[in-house]
């Protein structure tokens, strides 16, 4: 199967208000971002907010969620507020949806919404899928389902147009491709994007970053995480093109602490 392009998203929030993100979003444009991504908190501005303030700040850029947190929504809600913002942004939303992070559980509750067990949650991502497809008649709305889990995998490589490759940050090249094979082999005939984030760029671990891994850079080096990039402009380009070659990621996202160190890896190589 020929490579897909590299494309490349930052993923940021609205936490600290409306005038720094649209900054962010215009800067992202600025930069050749193809995509500005955002996560799913109760605490937060809600992703649906932010992203349609975000194209209307900008003329290309695309916006999608990363992700939703399936349990925070029925897959009914979750399939009209997609729905909505693929409308309202002329096609340029992408939507993400996943499981759940830490603390959904007790966000689920705040709301009044069953958290779920791990099939019901995943059979919630199904449905939600199928009432946007119904929705957009004419049209597609792309879907990233996020696939950490074999069910998840076999979920995302049937349903989704993109599958954002989850999981721990010491997961092996080895272990990656394998659950590539298993994506492709959920797939069939269908061409998916495989997804994959950065989370520590450079020798630096932001402290929520830190705590999101649970791992510092001498751990993550040690283990060749694919959840690390460093070196050189020209050592993390080659890396990205090996990435490609071996596991078949295109669609590069990085956290929005690094929009401007990542910028170069977006120039040197997006639509290539």
């Amino acid at each position: 199967m020929p490579h897909k392009a590299f494309r490349f998203g930052v993923v940021a929030g609205a936490a600290e208000g409306g005038a720094k993100w649209l900054a962010t979003a215009r800067r992202a444009e600025e930069l050749g971002y193809s995509t500005l991504l955002c996560s799913d908190d109760l605490n937060r501005p809600t992703p649906t907010a932010a992203l349609a303030a975000a194209a209307a700040a900008t003329t290309g850029l695309r916006v999608g969620s990363f992700v939703l947190s399936g349990p925070l929504r029925t897959p009914r809600s979750a399939a009209w507020e997609a729905h909505s913002l693929a409308v309202v942004t002329g096609g340029r939303f992408e939507l993400g949806l996943g499981t759940g992070r830490p603390g959904s559980r007790q966000q689920a509750e705040e709301l009044g919404l069953p958290y779920g067990s791990g099939q019901e949650r995943l059979d919630s991502i199904s449905e939600t899928v199928d009432h946007v497809r119904r929705l957009d008649g004419d049209a597609h709305t792309p879907v990233m389902i996020a696939a950490g889990g074999p069910k998840a995998r076999h979920l995302a490589g049937a349903k989704a147009d993109i599958v954002a490759l989850a999981g721990s940050p010491l997961t092996t090249r080895e272990e990656m491709a394998q659950y590539v094979g298993e994506i492709r082999a959920a797939a069939g005939a269908r061409d998916v994007e495989l997804a994959l984030h950065i989370w520590v760029f450079g020798e630096q671990v932001p402290p929520w970053i830190s705590q999101s891994t649970g791992f510092d850079t001498e751990t993550l080096a040690e283990h060749d995480s694919l959840a690390m990039l460093r070196g050189s402009v020209d050592d993390m380009a080659a890396e990205l093109e090996r990435r490609r070659e071996e596991l078949g990621v295109s669609y590069v996202s990085v956290d929005g602490a690094f929009i401007e160190e990542f910028a170069p890896l977006v120039d040197r190589l997006s639509g290539k």
